[in-house]
C-alpha cells in the first residue's frame, strides 16, 4: 500500500473520528438542556454520563411513543376550579388538602395521555417535558411523607402545596399564563417563580375529601434534601383558630 492511500486512510479515520466526537458533544447538550438538574442527578445516581445519557435518551423514546396531548380551555378551566377548592379546603383541613392536590396533579396528568401507574416510571416521564419542576414533586413527597407520621406542621403542609402547584401549572399548560385560569390557580399563594424547589423521592398515596381521582400508593427511592420552610412565601391562607 502507497504512502498516499495510508495518509488518505489516516484523515479519513481522523475525519470520522472528529464527527462522532461532535455528535456525541451535541447530544450531551441536548440533554443537559432538557433535563437540567436532572441530568446530574442521573449522572450521579449512574455513576457516569454514558449510562446517564442512555437512560434519559431512552425516556425520550418512550415519551415520543405516548400520546401526550394539551388540554383544551375547558378541561383548563375546571381543573383551575378544582385548584380553587383544594386550596380554600387548606384552611381547615391541610393535611387533607395536600393529599388532594397530589391527587389532582395525577388527575391532571392522567388526562393529558401519562400514565399513572409505577412511581419510579411516573416520575421518568414527567422528567421529559416537566424536568423544571420534577425537583417540587419530590419535595412534596417528602413532606407528605412526614405527614403521614405525624411529623409535618402546618407551615411544611404549606411548601407541600406550593411545591405541587408548580408541576400543577405546568401540566395544566402555557394557556393558562396569564389569563383567568392563572388567576384562579395562584390565589392565595406566591407569584409564579417563587416556589422553592427540592429533591425527594416521588409521589406519596393521598387521603383525604378532595376532587380528583382515588388514592395513589407507591414507594419511591431515598429523598435527597427539602428546602427549608422559610425558603418560600407563605402564601397559602393561615389555619383558622378553633
Amino acid at each position: 500500500m502507497s504512502t498516499g492511500i495510508i495518509v488518505i486512510i489516516v484523515i479519513a479515520v481522523i475525519v470520522v473520528a472528529a464527527a462522532v466526537a461532535i455528535m456525541y458533544q451535541a447530544r450531551r447538550r441536548q440533554l443537559q438542556q432538557r433535563f437540567g438538574s436532572e441530568y446530574d442527578r442521573m449522572v450521579e445516581e449512574k455513576g457516569s454520563r454514558p449510562k446517564a445519557e442512555a437512560e434519559l435518551a431512552g425516556r425520550q423514546r418512550r415519551v415520543a411513543g405516548l400520546d401526550i396531548r394539551p388540554l383544551d380551555p375547558a378541561a383548563q378551566a375546571r381543573y383551575a376550579q378544582n385548584w380553587t377548592a383544594i386550596q380554600e379546603q387548606f384552611v381547615d383541613a391541610p393535611q387533607d388538602a395536600v393529599s388532594a392536590a397530589q391527587r389532582l396533579v395525577r388527575t391532571v396528568m392522567n388526562e393529558r395521555g401519562y400514565p399513572t401507574e409505577g412511581d419510579d416510571q411516573m416520575l421518568a416521564d414527567l422528567s421529559v417535558e416537566h424536568s423544571t419542576v420534577l425537583g417540587n414533586y419530590r419535595a412534596a413527597y417528602l413532606i407528605s411523607q412526614r405527614a403521614a407520621d405525624g411529623m409535618a406542621s402546618t407551615e411544611d403542609l404549606r411548601q407541600a402545596m406550593i411545591h405541587y402547584r408548580a408541576l400543577f401549572q405546568d401540566l395544566l399548560g402555557p394557556g393558562t399564563r396569564p389569563g383567568r385560569a392563572a388567576t384562579e390557580i395562584t390565589a392565595g399563594l406566591p407569584a409564579d417563580g417563587e416556589p422553592t424547589t427540592g429533591n425527594g423521592a416521588g409521589p406519596v398515596a393521598g387521603t383525604g375529601s378532595a376532587a380528583g381521582t382515588g388514592p395513589e400508593t407507591g414507594t419511591m427511592p431515598a429523598a435527597d434534601t427539602v428546602p427549608d420552610a422559610d425558603s418560600a412565601e407563605a402564601g397559602l391562607p393561615r389555619r383558622r383558630r378553633s
